[in-house]
């Protein structure tokens, strides 16, 4: 069974606070990058899978889309979303990515903000997501970066005495698969997949591979939120960006 850790009461209180706060991770440094990366939206038909609360939805509208399939399975997120963000330019339905059935060849742009570590098989997803795109057709997604995602036990920062970081502890990177960590809540299920893996899963289901972007925080961000320096040492993100170049038989 699929895990769906935003309809867990304690989980979604705690993110939805997290978020609505602008000053954090992904409003400083993925969001803005993610945006940046985005090809020209005017009378794009867009895909928007784990739309969560509907931002990057509405943004897409806003910016020219025709339409937006937003797809996400919770509940709470798509609750949100609809008071957030409702349009008539959005179609917000509940459904993960894994179960989703798209017509072929119906999208021009597949956008997707760090949902792909929650994925458990990435090849049958990246090739779902391939069957919706038109030719040329454009895939961008974020995704939790491979160096973070890869130790299966331990504190990621080693320390010293008096609690100051020396570096960032990269262990099990070869071993990929199943992970579990504490956010908010215990056991919080996300997948380890290398970046050579991220990379051959869309080259494999007939995607090029375009841009490639580990997202740094600039000195306005730092001045916010200091501690989003740590990035400058280790990044958290990674972002692809590829189209759809072959057809699959």
């Amino acid at each position: 069974m699929k895990q769906n850790i935003y309809d867990n009461a304690v989980f979604f209180e705690n993110y939805k606070a997290l978020r609505e706060n602008p000053i954090n991770y992904n409003e400083l440094m993925e969001q803005p990058q993610m945006k940046s990366m985005l090809p020209d939206l005017k009378g794009k038909r867009v895909l928007d899978i784990g739309c969560g609360m509907g931002d990057l939805s509405m943004y897409c509208v806003e910016n020219g889309a025709s339409s937006v399939t937003a797809i996400d399975p919770s509940s709470n997120m798509l609750q949100e979303a609809q008071t957030r963000n409702a349009h008539s330019a959005i179609e917000y339905v509940q459904t993960s990515i894994e179960d989703a059935v798209f017509a072929k060849e119906r999208y021009d742009i597949a956008v997707s903000s760090l949902v792909m570590h929650y994925v458990a098989n990435y090849d049958k997803v990246i090739h779902s997501i391939h069957s919706a795109l038109k030719d040329d057709g454009v895939l961008l997604f974020s995704s939790e970066h491979p160096i973070v995602t890869a130790r299966k036990a331990g504190k990621t920062w080693i320390e010293d005495e008096e609690g100051k970081k020396l570096h960032f502890a990269v262990d099990d990177y070869q071993e990929e698969g199943r992970r579990e960590a504490a956010w908010f809540v215990d056991a919080v299920v996300y997948y380890h997949r290398s970046f050579s893996t991220l990379c051959n899963g869309l080259l494999q289901n007939g995607f090029s591979l375009i841009d490639v972007n580990e997202p740094i925080p600039d000195d306005h961000a730092i001045a916010q939120l200091p501690r989003i320096a740590h990035e400058l040492r280790r990044p958290s993100f990674i972002i692809l960006k590829a189209k759809k170049t072959a057809h699959l038989y």
